[in-house]
């Protein structure tokens, strides 16, 4: 469809003699703009490395004479529209009168234009690498459900041919068998539509696209979320179904819409010259104002106008549920599954439907509620696992540097809806990023291109590795076990105790077996997006953020805030020499990575363990599989593997310093949250519990705090047992006292964990251990430990106390006004809470009623209350890794952030160690909790806040010298 634009688009434009014969690719451009390769623009800003703006042209020279090809293709900032919940056709006139006039003034446009010479590279892409890459980019984006289609149909026409059915996988010759009927069904309803005999509420939204694209974009859309989303039921809701399936067409639809908008308009259209062909008054005045902005370059107004201009309107959820809920109904109408169990040669075959519709029940705090679901027969269920490769999976990994965030909606894929902040429909949170201004949040754009930008591949040697491991059933290296665990038998007795036991065994295997199930449909779609971008010599993560200004990559399954499952496979695109210290750094990387108290050692420590154990290394990287697999050992074990191969590599070489290197280096925080909270206290004591302070070996936060409760519970000990009860606790519990069981609670203090929370961490670690046997007197345990371990951590970390309370209490003063807290991060990033009691909206599809949440003017006071300290403290730690990362693109380092983890080459950790001490130090020494109250008594000046909390004396200088600060 894409290449169909260029034979009909700019057929008007006449180009001047001396340029019919040239033979390369063209921008339409003006003369003082920086440009590309061969390619000039045109816009409201010049070319860069990272994209095109504008129109390109291909010019293709003939001996015959001279043919001319424009795709009319906006890219850049040029298609923010697009990526809108508005509409594909904001970026271009919604009438073809206004498109003939568009059309008009870009003639003119290239009748002025004047040659200059280009240069021949992109970035460090050659040129014409980088426009096949864009092409195919373009092609993944707004052609993949196309070309789906297109193959489902193909192979129907070539089993009619044949009449014989082709040799095809399980899943995907189901999804051929269903294709065609569910296609006919679906058309049937859009002529329907069309013809008027039955109006529905869906019928204006049901005939925008092709029934080949609806239907395989209803089957892959229903099978991934029946993969990534099952309960132990095998289904999933049919709300969330329905709304992503119709958001799925809606996408699409504005995509061809785009695309279909620019298409030249019949001859016989132009030949009638009626009288709403004629220019009105108000056009010409709009005329004369686009060409006046648009010879002053004003790209960006002009694309203003054109947008209000645009009918176009978004859909609303309410027409894509019931769109939705149409194409689920047809589906199960049309899509059956027979059975290859054995019956009858006499007897009908064993033919059922493959998914059904069911209301399940459960119970609530506010009492029993009923929903809907979408339930696959369990054959399909099985075959799930093995779907992933044939799944359309549109928001994959980018060919080509994402395009440069420059708004709301603007930035990231060059097609498919993007947007800067996750917000979940939380309409303020939207509005506030929509208002603010450029210059405040551009830091934050900066940012997020910055991570966009830098560039992966997959590592083959390490892919092969888990293939082979995958194949053979899985049970390696954290794989799951690719078989289901067997169902117990039903014992042979009438004894009801014997009967129950049974049940509750049955249960839990089932239990055990889902998640099983779901781990290996996640297992699935990771491989299959790293076989189809093996290949590639690189690719790129578009990122965003959440409402508290974390950044994520959009693709959601292979990327490196995975598991080690993906960060074994993935591994930077481009290779950096090791050098003298980036071959210290791999070494400490690589204890780090077997862990189990290891990574506790001073840095000379597990640079010392890495060489003790160097005939274990080499023999992993020589023989994973078949040799003595002192790689599965580690805590990361396919992490391991990839950086026992790289140093292998090295000190196998005659120059070990020269060896080029992959991998990234990992530089995590420790405990972040409560750095971030001892910084904020200016906090001598808990500075230096979390390496804000210069130590021989890395403190141990964990440790620090077990050893204060296990001196609480040696105090209480020694008094009397008739009096206080919690000393037969504490004799119960003093020797089950280490890191481990009070780990989770202290990480997760930082996020105000309540005490009910505590107690459920502890009572887990205590039941793991199997020394506890009676349920009230572990219950009763876990209480004591809980209150133990929050009162230690109350003692080691005041200032954190204190400043969470006081945050609590400004957020208790701002939500008994009924309104939300919100707060601007340090980058300029406005934040807005997003919790509000939810009302329900009822809809009426052909399927059930389907009750939609909407948020109503009602904030939940207790939650926004309890959630701002945790998020605030999320916004800084997100902060900081921005300002990071800006900083080390400026100093030529790649990067990438997981949080609180900060990955770079082997070669530059020193440097980016500097960059993150200093950007932390200088977030901090700007008076954060200062510019918070003022920013709230600013908004609310009726209302009082508390005073703010005291703080020490601590010298965030001494975060520069601290080396396990980061390690």
């Amino acid at each position: 469809m894409w290449r169909s634009l260029g034979h009909k688009s700019l057929k008007k434009i006449k180009f001047l003699s001396d340029s019919c014969c040239s033979s390369n690719k063209s921008l339409l451009g003006f003369q003082d703009l920086s440009c590309m390769g061969k390619s000039r623009c045109f816009g409201d800003s010049p070319c860069n490395a990272n994209r095109f703006r504008g129109f390109w042209v291909d010019q293709a020279f003939y001996q015959t004479g001279c043919v001319h090809r424009l795709c009319l293709g906006f890219s850049g900032s040029n298609v923010g529209s697009l990526r809108g919940f508005a509409s594909a056709a904001e970026a271009v006139v919604s009438t073809e009168d206004e498109c003939d006039e568009v059309q008009e003034l870009i003639n003119q446009m290239a009748r002025e234009i004047k040659v200059v010479k280009q240069p021949k590279v992109v970035g460090e892409m050659a040129q014409g690498k980088y426009v096949g890459l864009r092409r195919r980019q373009i092609k993944m984006e707004t052609e993949a459900w196309q070309e789906a289609a297109k193959e489902y149909q193909e192979l129907v026409d070539d089993m009619c041919e044949q009449k014989l059915a082709p040799n095809l996988p399980y899943m995907k010759s189901l999804f051929l068998g269903w294709f065609e009927p569910l296609r006919n069904a679906i058309a049937v309803d859009q002529e329907s539509c069309v013809e008027g005999k039955h109006k529905t509420a869906y019928g204006p939204y049901f005939d925008l696209l092709p029934a080949s694209m609806m239907a395989v974009i209803t089957m892959h859309k229903l099978m991934g979320l029946l993969m990534t989303g099952m309960g132990s039921s095998g289904g999933c809701r049919v709300v969330n179904a329905a709304c992503q399936i119709g958001e799925a067409i809606e996408h699409e639809v504005r995509i061809q819409n785009f695309l279909d908008k620019n298409k030249k308009k019949p001859a016989s259209s132009k030949d009638s010259n009626t009288e709403s062909d004629s220019p009105t008054e108000e056009q010409e005045k709009l005329k004369k104002k686009v060409t006046h902005l648009m010879k002053k370059q004003k790209l960006h107004q002009v694309r203003s106008i054109v947008k209000e201009h645009d009918h176009g309107k978004p859909w609303g959820q309410e027409a894509q549920v019931k769109v939705g809920s149409r194409l689920i109904q047809l589906l199960m109408e049309t899509a059956y599954i027979q059975s290859p169990a054995d019956h009858s040669e006499d007897g009908p075959p064993d033919i059922r439907p493959a998914f059904v519709h069911n209301l399940k029940t459960i119970d609530t705090r506010k009492g029993s509620r009923r929903y809907g679901v979408i339930e696959c027969d369990p054959m399909v269920r099985k075959g799930l696992e093995k779907t992933a490769r044939h799944m359309v999976i549109p928001y994959m990994p980018m060919l080509v540097p994402p395009t440069n965030w420059t708004g709301y909606d603007k930035g990231a894929y060059l097609f498919l809806p993007s947007y800067i902040m996750r917000t979940h429909g939380a309409k303020q949170q939207r509005e506030a990023v929509k208002r603010v201004s450029k210059k405040q949040i551009e830091p934050v754009f900066e940012a997020l291109n910055t991570l966009g930008n830098t560039k992966w591949r997959v590592n083959k040697k390490i892919l092969d590795i888990v293939d082979r491991i995958w194949a053979t059933g899985g049970r390696l290296a954290d794989l799951v076990d690719r078989e289901d665990v067997d169902l117990p038998e039903e014992p042979d007795t009438e004894d009801e105790a014997e009967t129950r036991k049974w049940r509750w065994k049955v249960k839990g295997v089932k239990k055990v077996n889902s998640e099983r199930h779901s781990q290996r449909c996640d297992i699935e779609l990771k491989l299959a997006v790293s076989r189809k971008m093996k290949d590639e010599d690189g690719f790129y993560y578009p990122h965003n953020l959440d409402f508290r200004g974390r950044a994520y990559p959009m693709h959601p399954y292979l990327n490196h805030l995975g598991s080690d499952l993906c960060r074994g496979i993935l591994e930077f695109a481009e290779g950096r020499p090791l050098g003298e210290s980036g071959l210290r750094w791999l070494k400490i990387h690589l204890a780090n990575l077997y862990a189990g108290g290891v990574d506790k050692f001073s840095y000379e420590g597990r640079v010392a363990f890495t060489e003790k154990h160097l005939a274990d290394i080499f023999d992993s990287a020589d023989r994973p599989l078949d040799g003595k697999r002192w790689w599965l050992k580690a805590e990361d074990p396919f992490q391991c593997l990839a950086t026992c191969i790289n140093l292998s590599e090295a000190l196998r070489s005659s120059s070990p310093e020269d060896t080029l290197s992959y991998i990234p280096i990992h530089q995590d925080g420790s405990c972040n949250g409560l750095q971030h909270y001892a910084a904020l206290g200016r906090d001598k004591l808990g500075a230096a519990a979390v390496n804000l302070v210069a130590g021989e070996k890395p403190a141990d936060v964990y440790s620090g705090i077990a050893n204060r409760v296990l001196d609480i519970m040696r105090r209480d000990v020694a008094k009397d047992p008739a009096n206080n009860p919690n000393v037969l606790r504490a004799r119960l519990l003093i020797n089950q006292v280490d890191r481990k069981l009070v780990k989770q609670t202290v990480m997760t203090s930082v996020y105000g964990v309540t005490y009910i929370g505590a107690r459920d961490q502890i009572k887990r670690r205590l039941k793991e251990r199997g020394l506890i046997e009676d349920e009230n007197e572990l219950f009763a345990a876990a209480c004591y430990a809980a209150k133990t371990t929050l009162t230690a951590l109350g003692e080691m970390f005041q200032a954190a106390r204190s400043i969470m309370s006081w945050l609590g209490d400004c957020a208790k003063v701002i939500s008994m006004e009924n309104q939300p807290v919100r707060w601007i991060t340090p980058l300029g990033l406005p934040v807005v809470q997003p919790y509000r009691k939810l009302g329900r909206h009822l809809i009426k599809t052909s399927l059930q009623v389907l009750t939609l949440q909407r948020e109503t003017d009602k904030v939940l006071a207790r939650r926004q209350r309890t959630a701002f300290p945790p998020n605030f403290v999320h916004s800084l730690d997100g902060t900081h890794m921005m300002m990071t990362a800006i900083a080390c693109k400026e100093a030529g380092l790649n990067f990438a952030g997981v949080h609180d983890s900060y990955w770079t080459h082997a070669c530059d950790v020193d440097k980016m160690n500097i960059i993150l001490r200093e950007k932390f130090v200088e977030l901090y020494e700007a008076p954060i909790l200062e510019n918070l109250r003022d920013s709230f008594q600013k908004t609310f000046p009726e209302l009082n806040f508390p005073p703010l909390p005291e703080r020490g004396d601590f010298d965030l200088k001494e975060v520069l010298k601290s080396p396990y600060f980061f390690n």
